[in-house]
């Protein structure tokens, strides 16, 4: 079964910093675009951040620029995301998503992050 399983949420203090994983199972993420898109209370999804596989370049919105760093371990199958300089607004449901062979979409299960003082 094709599995995204994210891991690293959790609460954390304005400034501070958290590293989010995910590991995928079942495909190889060599083969996928992998990205981070979370959701606020009350809000839509926010995309957050890509790294394609055909060219190792990263993405990230406008939100997130210079605070988190996407990077991706193809041996482990994991991608992660590493946030730093943690503001209320950014408090949310962060969920790993994968677009593999450019036509297979998975997500996963979603983690929390608050951002409190």
């Amino acid at each position: 079964e094709v599995k995204l399983v994210e891991s690293g949420g959790g609460s954390v203090q304005p400034g501070g910093s958290l590293r989010l994983s995910c590991t995928a199972s079942e495909f190889a993420i060599s083969s996928a675009a992998m990205g981070w898109v979370r959701q606020a209370p009350g809000k839509g999804l926010e995309w957050v951040a890509n790294t394609y596989n055909y060219n190792g370049n990263t993405y990230y919105a406008d939100s997130v620029k210079d605070r988190f760093v996407i990077f991706r371990d193809n041996i482990g199958n994991t991608v992660s995301l590493q946030m730093s300089s943690l503001n209320p607004e950014d408090t949310a449901v962060y969920y790993c998503n994968a677009r593999y062979l450019a036509q297979y979409e998975y997500w996963g299960q979603g983690t929390q992050v608050t951002v409190s003082s």
